[in-house]
């Protein structure tokens, strides 16, 4: 298509949105010109259930429950005054509690005031932490984040030793709703026991975000923790940011949630329009459907030409997959959707994987976010009247330009800058989409039972862990995998038996020992004399 024609398509099916400092450009995806007519129907029904959801239907149908992540910025949309009521005061605790510490009202243990916050949670209560800290960390923050988003010893090791003696300065804050995920016990006590290293009460250091009267809630009440802040069964994981998930350890870090807030706020009211070519989430859910067949035919890659915006799209492959990627549609049928999202930065991306982009297989489309506002006072000139930030936006134009020549479709999001404003405009846009989207192709967005499947098959491992170590113990002698199975009676395992009882020998704190054969089925394992 020649420029000229691109550019009466771009003004035909640019969605701007200045209200919110928002335009999203898809006149480089490919689209019949009758496609947003053969899919109005199915958008306006999106549109009705999206309302159904805000007023508060049951949309998690496998735990009863509501999903109200958008009460969270606008609490007079909540189904009833016990809910506003929980949602504004949690948000007055927030702030009182973060003023007390910024004052040094609260201090550490030692008096010293607090300078870093270690956070401890997973998925959706790591995230979009991660998140936000990354993109709107400034040198006039407040305090520094850490993060233990795994049950990774070595990874656990390799956050303390970064702390150092900093962790006489440090608080804690400890995420997980039922209080009963693994990782997040696990780095609990990790960081439990780092305190007590250093000679430090944890219980001085502690905060926890978690659901009332949960195993962690009780744990911290008991032990006196600092402060206990709600988590609520109609905010999922993945869309739990603007809640206390999110927004505690922002406030400290010294982010200003208000503006966080009031642009997710905004961009609710944008996105709630029914008038689909002016709704960027509607007409980004549309694009999905196009790009992919509504099958999730193509991947999307994320591609923010801003540093600030690296790991938007490690946030929203949650955000998506977790809600996207179904086995079965609302009616039962087996379905198997998704959309696998990866991403990196411009122009990173153009010395990694653009090549492949280019030339290579054509299974993806991408979203492109370009940042208007290169930088806070004058930018230093790189070239003869051209500073760096024009370099990045030529890259970026370049890429794009090149992609569309090749057939490679793409859409742009631009905004005006990176602040908490504009955070809140993004997740809010992408949330918004994820939920169109999944109206459309008919699934659920808002349960995970393939996550659910995973924790209990892990748990299985474990408990299997632990009747082999009550075996071997009991025989005192060297055996194959194979043979323990058969002593267990479970033959069907000793696969598994075999790589728990590697990896326990690998770990020479664990008490096992592994005397190695040519073939494998042939090593034997003890317990270490």
């Amino acid at each position: 298509m020649e420029k000229a024609a691109l550019w009466t398509r771009y003004q035909q099916h640019l969605c701007n949105c200045p209200e919110i400092g928002l335009s999203l450009d898809i006149s480089r995806m490919k689209f019949s010109s009758s496609f947003f007519d053969q899919m109005e129907s199915a958008m306006q029904d999106a549109f009705s259930e999206m309302k159904q959801l805000e007023a508060g239907s049951i949309a998690n149908s496998d735990e009863g429950r509501m999903v109200g992540h958008y009460w969270l910025r606008n609490p007079l949309l909540s189904p009833s005054d016990d809910i506003r009521q929980e949602i504004e005061a949690a948000l007055e605790q927030i702030l009182a509690f973060t003023s007390k510490i910024h004052s040094g009202a609260i201090t550490a243990q030692h008096g010293s005031p607090f300078k870093n916050i270690l956070i401890i949670g997973i998925g959706g209560s790591a995230l979009g932490p991660q998140f936000v800290a990354d993109a709107l960390a400034s040198a006039s923050n407040r305090m520094k984040p850490y993060f233990l988003d795994n049950t990774d010893p070595d990874g656990i090791d390799k956050v303390f030793a970064e702390l150092g003696t900093a962790i006489l300065e440090t608080m804690t804050v400890v995420i997980s709703k039922s209080g009963s995920t693994k990782e997040t016990r696990n780095g609990m006590l990790e960081a439990k026991s780092a305190y007590q290293r250093a000679g430090l009460d944890f219980s001085q250091h502690a905060v926890a975000v978690t659901g009332a009267g949960s195993e962690l809630d009780r744990l911290a009440r008991a032990e006196g923790w600092l402060e206990r802040f709600p988590m609520w069964d109609w905010v999922g994981g993945r869309t739990s940011i603007t809640s206390a998930v999110g927004l505690l350890p922002a406030a400290l870090q010294g982010i200003d949630i208000t503006a966080l807030l009031e642009g997710a706020k905004a961009c609710d009211t944008v996105t709630r329009r029914g008038h689909t070519k002016q709704n960027p989430a509607a007409c980004m859910a549309l694009m999905w459907h196009h790009a992919t067949n509504g099958r999730g035919a193509k991947d999307l890659v994320m591609l923010p030409y801003k540093d600030r915006l690296l790991l938007f799209s490690r946030y929203l492959q949650q955000l998506i997959m977790e809600s996207i990627g179904k086995e079965f549609d609302r009616s039962g049928a087996t379905v198997n959707q998704g959309l696998t999202v990866y991403g990196n930065k411009g122009s990173t991306d153009q010395h990694a994987y653009i090549q492949q982009l280019r030339e290579g297989v054509a299974n993806f489309f991408v979203t492109f976010i370009d940042v208007l506002k290169d930088r806070e006072g004058h930018s230093q000139l790189v070239e003869e009247g051209v500073p760096s930030g024009d370099f990045l936006f030529g890259f970026f134009q370049g890429t794009r330009a090149a992609l569309y020549e090749n057939g490679r479709e793409s859409m742009t999001i631009t905004i005006n800058q990176v602040d908490a404003f504009t955070v809140g405009v993004l997740i809010a846009l992408f949330e918004r989409a994820v939920g169109f989207y999944a109206s459309l192709i008919n699934i659920n967005a808002y349960h995970q039972p393939g996550v659910e499947a995973g924790k209990k098959a892990a748990g299985a491992v474990i408990n299997l862990q632990k009747a082999v170590g009550e075996l071997l113990q009991q025989q005192q002698q060297v055996m194959t995998a194979d043979r323990i199975a058969a002593l267990l009676e479970m033959p069907e395992e000793a696969e598994m038996i075999f790589a728990i009882l590697r990896h326990l020998a690998a770990n020479p704190d664990r008490g096992i020992q592994m005397n190695s054969a040519d073939r494998i089925s042939d090593s034997t394992f003890g317990i270490i004399p």
